[in-house]
């Protein structure tokens, strides 16, 4: 009977989960599949919610609905062509995510390693007032920074720069505090053997805990990318030239007239997160177990 109903639970836990999932993947697998459909098709699919003109919804008897299509009834690559080739503000503006996500997670990288080894493994005085400090930094929303950032680049002489990015994010505290909760868990034996053997601080580091710290910080930085990846208000606010901003303010602007277009660009926007997510998801998914963080 107990087996029973164990099995009966681990169903519906499964079915749940499923339905969940399948939730999630709904939105991705329409904007994918919708990428291949020709602009005519998109328009009669979407155009009855789409449709601005104000008279039409006074039409008791028109539809109002949208069709969610997820097999086009002809593939065309179209979308893609016009996209990769024909408007070359897309690359362009790739190439300005690039060069504003690569510089903060490998800058965040370097010094969330460094801080954290320091939390986790150094004793000096303040260590623990000091994290304290971090976390709650940490848990400020970004619209309680945005005004302080804003006049600190303006005084450096940042603004309508990249670097007015790419600072904060490289000393975003929350790196920090993953690898801290991350490189707690290595036995305090090694080190001390280290020691024993006359290693020193760098040592220790580069030879120990960097090498038992690959997955937490292969976790980090797979979350670290997808963030900054997808950042919108900061490249709104810091960023006027509109020549210097990246990818993600490109997809709010293609979307009237040009549906058709802004599903294929969506798609290749969200290529490299997502294949960063595929390859790296052991690495993703064993720095947070063992980071002690839960969801």
């Amino acid at each position: 009977m107990l087996n029973r109903n164990h099995r009966i639970k681990k169903i519906l836990h499964i079915t749940v989960l499923r339905v969940l999932a399948a939730l999630f993947i709904f939105p991705l697998a329409v904007t994918v599949t919708n990428s291949f459909m020709s602009e005519q098709e998109i328009a009669n699919n979407y155009d009855p919610v789409a449709d601005k003109n104000l008279s039409s919804y006074n039409d008791d008897t028109a539809n109002h609905f949208a069709r969610f299509q997820l097999i086009p009834d002809v593939v065309v690559l179209k979308q893609y062509y016009n996209v990769l080739i024909k408007k070359t503000q897309f690359l362009f503006m790739f190439w300005n995510s690039v060069l504003i996500t690569f510089p903060i997670v490998i800058g965040q990288t370097i010094v969330a390693t460094l801080a954290a080894y320091a939390f986790a493994k150094l004793k000096f005085r303040g260590r623990n007032f000091l994290f304290v400090f971090y976390i709650i930094v940490m848990l400020m929303p970004f619209q309680v920074t945005l005004v302080p950032n804003y006049l600190m680049a303006g005084q450096l002489g940042l603004l309508n720069s990249r670097w007015s990015i790419i600072l904060p994010g490289i000393f975003s505290t929350f790196g920090v505090f993953l690898l801290k909760q991350y490189m707690e868990q290595i036995p305090d034996s090694y080190i001390e053997a280290a020691r024993v053997d006359g290693a020193n601080q760098l040592q220790i580091f580069l030879k120990i805990i960097l090498p038992m710290s690959k997955a937490g910080i292969a976790a980090m930085a797979i979350l670290v990318f997808i963030d900054n990846w997808n950042m919108v208000e900061q490249p709104l606010i810091f960023l006027q030239d509109a020549a210097k901003q990246p990818l993600s303010l490109y997809l709010s602007r293609i979307i009237d007239g040009e549906k058709g277009l802004a599903f294929a660009a969506s798609t290749l926007y969200m290529m490299p997160a997502l294949l960063n997510f595929l390859y790296a998801e052991k690495y993703l998914l064993e720095g947070i177990r063992l980071s002690g963080i839960k969801g």
